[in-house]
């Protein structure tokens, strides 16, 4: 098995989804890492890697490989350059999105702490991913979409311990 490279990525995971099309490359996996993660994504021309989001439990950096990418924040968007390296600090402030604004393919890598368990916001949808894998990391792992909308009460549906016994 040959070692993971940055310039002749072995991808394995692709996505087909309108405005999200591109591939992944987990390069801190297939390195072996247990407490980094790394990952080479390939963006086709107008796709993203992924929602507007923010973790509350892993912090995330940002280097632009190649392609004219933009950075979405929850303030705007802004253009990337080539080699420009962006931290992605947790909670709201590191919200991101990171957009292939060109007409060829651009490449990403993400490393990224991974701490579980991770919550990732998408403020966009309102939705909450609840992980208790870190993101992205291999094997089976509680990983559920919520809305923000079904909120409960705390003590809503909760009973009281049984009598003893």
């Amino acid at each position: 098995m040959s070692e993971p490279n940055l310039y002749e990525p072995s991808f394995d995971d692709e996505s087909e989804r309108p405005g999200f099309r591109g591939r992944r490359a987990r390069l801190g996996r297939q390195a072996g890492a247990e407490h980094l993660g790394a990952s080479l994504f390939e963006l086709e021309p107008g796709c993203a890697a992924f929602p507007l989001h923010y973790h509350l439990g892993n912090e995330e950096m940002l280097v632009v490989i190649s392609g004219e990418t933009s950075l979405r924040e929850l303030a705007g968007e802004r253009p990337l350059a080539e080699g420009e390296v962006v931290a992605l600090p947790r909670g709201e402030p590191g919200a991101h999105q990171i957009v292939n604004r060109g007409e060829a393919p651009a490449r990403i890598l993400i490393v990224s702490e991974m701490n579980a368990p991770d919550v990732v916001v998408r403020p966009e949808s309102g939705k909450v991913s609840a992980f208790g894998r870190p993101p992205g990391a291999a094997g089976e792992g509680f990983h559920d979409v919520y809305y923000r909308r079904d909120t409960a009460e705390f003590w809503e549906g909760e009973a009281p311990p049984p009598p003893d016994r």
